[in-house]
């Protein structure tokens, strides 16, 4: 089931869509839905960094690095 939407844009916004349009030969709904994607997954993944950030500091975890070290 697909949901219509429709979004009011700032003039400057709609004319970079339009732009990126062109340009990538992409229909500006799916560059729209793309963006909202990953917008939504980054809220995600601040939401687990927010809560597991003050965890994994307490356990000495602070870099990318000694968190591939603790799970490999």
């Amino acid at each position: 089931m697909r949901t219509v939407l429709s979004v009011s844009l700032p003039e400057q916004l709609s004319e970079e869509l339009d732009r990126a349009s062109k340009r990538t030969g992409r229909n500006k709904s799916d560059i729209v839905k793309e963006s909202l994607s990953l917008f939504l997954w980054d809220m995600k993944l601040r939401a687990i960094q927010k809560t597991l950030g003050p965890k994994a500091k307490k356990r000495g975890l602070v870099s990318e690095e000694d968190i591939f070290k603790a799970i490999s």
